[in-house]
């Protein structure tokens, strides 16, 4: 391992992020809830998508926050990283339930930006401990992922409409599955930085 700065950073990311692998853990099980509903109920109304969807991106955004703010680490990169993908989800969250009649347009819209914009913050933070801990090919994938589902909600708005509960409780799934695997990633990383006993 590199002493140099960035590589001193990237260390402390992952140990934010290692610390607090049981939130991550949360988070992938509240996806693949919510993708279960989404699945569950696909011809439900776009209102009850919308309060179904705007609940879990407003709990995903406080566990998110709740790790950035409280989380036991002192990095500075891990704690403003997780605080911007938990605001991110809160804001996403309350306006989403603040206005359930939005129309099916406008809700695909708000998806795409919170998608968009966290897998964007998923890429930078698998780039950030690349070099540090095998396996952040999880979080990369989940920001690949994220950010696919947006393109293609803001390409065609038409055929999107027809799949979007499908789209959403899919993407949700792979993104819980991967959040969990990443979970658990991070603790066998902990367990390992902390060594024997």
């Amino acid at each position: 391992m590199s002493s140099s700065p960035e590589a001193r950073t990237d260390l402390r990311l992952l140990e934010g992020l290692a610390e607090n692998w049981w939130l991550m853990l949360l988070r992938g099980l509240a996806a693949i809830v919510f993708g279960a509903l989404t699945f569950g109920w696909p011809s439900a109304s776009i209102l009850v998508l919308a309060i179904v969807w705007g609940g879990y991106a407003l709990v995903d955004g406080v566990l998110a926050l709740w790790a950035g703010v409280v989380g036991r680490t002192t990095a500075r990169a891990a704690r403003w990283w997780l605080a911007a993908v938990g605001a991110l989800g809160i804001i996403a969250g309350v306006l989403a339930l603040a206005w359930p009649g939005i129309t099916a347009m406008v809700l695909m819209f708000f998806l795409a930006g919170w998608l968009f914009a966290v897998g964007i913050l998923q890429l930078w933070g698998a780039i950030r401990i690349r070099k540090e801990v095998e396996g952040e090919i999880w979080l990369a994938l989940s920001g690949l992922l994220s950010i696919g589902i947006a393109a293609l909600l803001v390409a065609q708005p038409a055929a999107a409409l027809l799949a979007m509960a499908w789209a959403i409780g899919g993407v949700a799934i792979l993104v819980g599955l991967s959040y969990i695997a990443l979970g658990f990633r991070l603790r066998r990383a902990l367990r390992l930085s902390r060594g024997p006993g």
